[in-house]
């Protein structure tokens, strides 16, 4: 997908346009994808004397949806009518879709191997409500996706009016050299959970038994290498522990090639008011979303971004989608997917227009907040010593190793817990080994809870809960927990009359 587009064909107001005459093969091959299983059970799995009629029926099913593909190309149309998009559709049951650029709020430009061959792009439009799209096109020629995208930029600022008008090709904030993809490769897990999703499903589709036997077969391989080496112990431990390292290699190495594919030519710009991401090596994928449409913010830092100085800033918006597995693949949430600490403060700062970031005067728990944090690991560790300890007798007494541990651990999560309010902001920040901060403008929370359980009251601390707009359920929730009661109270008191006062800005 190009980055510098040519400029935009006229887009005539009142004349109806179609989709790309090729779209109905987009639309066929996205509908064989959701009956890839289906037909492969027909045609590869049933018996020898049905097979003429699996063929048949495989053919039947695959000819139904080339015509409804066919079809809807046919009785698919839209057009421009002032600032709105008009999507008719359908030829026994038609439909007149309306969808007024000022309350699309996010435009996603979609390009794989094979739309960049035939030179076109899916188009998604999405608004703040709802499970899916509010279009989805299927598919359009390059240019004229491109100048849709623009128009909708153009015309779609009712919230907007003050921005500045902005060169196609918008001003960059920020670019990612592939050094820092394969950073971002090292130190993210997707290596790993691609592994597991995929280990996971081959011990669901092979034949029963089948993954069980391959896994004995390997141990078995294994020890007895390890053995034929006919070494001491430690020497076989040593060896043990290579494999581990190497496997550990290999995925993260699998990690790396994965960030590429992703994130290769990575750009974050800045058209006016909307900010634009474009991604990918194989499939490019280029969205938009209006900066007043962010809801909430995300820094994240773990072990390994500490070890490089990189951390994350991701952003929830107001369309985001509540179903956490497909949450990151729609909208625009990243926008530094790994940055110094430094980038991603001024990014923060720039897009927020507030110079407040990041606060210095971050307030502490309740002093006994590590207290209330040691509680958890300490009903783990005797759940861990009565497991171990009726599986391996007194040996399990080494369980209760994990206390010291979990000890130094509440310590230090207290010790950097803390949040922040003042007149527009209010963040918190959470964790030790792994560690984030959680902030949003207080024009965009849209409700408040203080809680306190039994061991709350107790311990004489409440946790204020804080709701916004989009909230991505991947992300951490915006709360301060473990605050001195009077403390808590007075907070959600304060807060709660901000936002009864103050318009809700999405």
């Amino acid at each position: 997908m190009t980055t510098t587009p040519e400029p935009a064909p006229a887009v005539v107001a009142s004349a109806e346009r179609r989709l790309h005459p090729w779209s109905w093969l987009f639309v066929l091959l996205g509908s064989l994808r959701q009956f890839i299983v289906p037909l492969v059970v027909l045609v590869f799995l049933g018996g020898r004397r049905d097979e003429g009629y699996q063929l048949f029926g495989a053919l039947v099913l695959v000819t139904v949806l080339a015509l409804a593909s066919v079809w809807r190309y046919f009785t698919y149309r839209y057009r421009i009518d002032g600032d709105s998009l008009l999507i008719r559709s359908g030829l026994l049951e038609r439909s007149l879709r309306q969808v007024p650029f000022s309350r699309i709020h996010n435009v996603e430009l979609r390009q794989t191997l094979l739309h960049r061959l035939f030179g076109v792009a899916e188009v998604k439009l999405e608004s703040a409500g709802g499970d899916k799209p509010e279009a989805q096109m299927r598919v359009l020629k390059l240019s004229d996706a491109l100048a849709l995208e623009r128009l909708i930029r153009h015309r779609g600022r009712a919230g907007d009016a003050d921005a500045p008008d902005a060169a196609d090709d918008g001003d960059t904030l920020l670019a990612l050299p592939t050094a820092e993809i394969v950073r971002l490769g090292l130190v993210s897990n997707r290596g790993m959970v691609v592994v597991g999703a995929a280990f996971a499903l081959a011990w669901q589709v092979l034949p029963e038994d089948a993954m069980a036997q391959a896994m004995r077969s390997l141990w078995r391989q294994a020890f007895g290498y390890v053995r034929h080496l006919d070494g001491s112990v430690v020497l076989n431990t040593l060896t043990v522990a290579g494999f581990v390292l190497a496997a550990l290699a290999l995925v993260r190495a699998f990690s790396v090639v994965l960030a590429i594919v992703r994130y290769h030519g990575f750009r974050l710009r800045e058209h006016g008011r909307r900010l634009t991401v474009e991604r990918g090596l194989l499939a490019r994928v280029r969205s938009s979303v209006s900066r007043r449409r962010i809801q909430a913010w995300t820094l994240r830092e773990g072990l390994l971004h500490r070890l490089f100085r990189r951390r994350s800033l991701a952003i929830d918006t107001a369309g985001s989608r509540t179903d956490g597995a497909q949450q990151q693949d729609r909208g625009l949430h990243e926008l530094a997917p790994i940055a110094t600490p430094a980038a991603c403060d001024t990014l923060v700062r720039h897009v927020l227009a507030r110079d407040a970031w990041p606060p210095r005067d971050w307030l502490p728990l309740h002093p006994r907040a590590w207290q209330r944090l040691l509680l958890g690991d300490v009903v783990f560790a005797a759940a861990l010593v009565a497991g171990l300890c009726w599986y391996l007798g007194g040996w399990g007494a080494f369980g209760l190793l994990w206390l010291p541990w979990a000890w130094l651990a509440a310590r230090r999560q207290a010790r950097f817990a803390g949040y922040h309010v003042d007149d527009h902001l209010v963040a918190v920040r959470e964790g030790w080994w792994s560690r984030h901060w959680r902030f949003a403008e207080i024009d965009k929370l849209q409700a408040l809870q203080l809680r306190q359980s039994p061991l709350d009251r107790r311990f004489g601390m409440a946790s204020l809960w804080l709701d916004t707009a989009g909230a991505n359920p991947m992300a951490p929730a915006l709360r301060m927990r473990y605050l001195p009661l009077d403390e808590a109270r007075a907070l959600a008191e304060r807060l709660a009359g901000d936002v009864a006062r103050r318009p809700l800005r999405w």
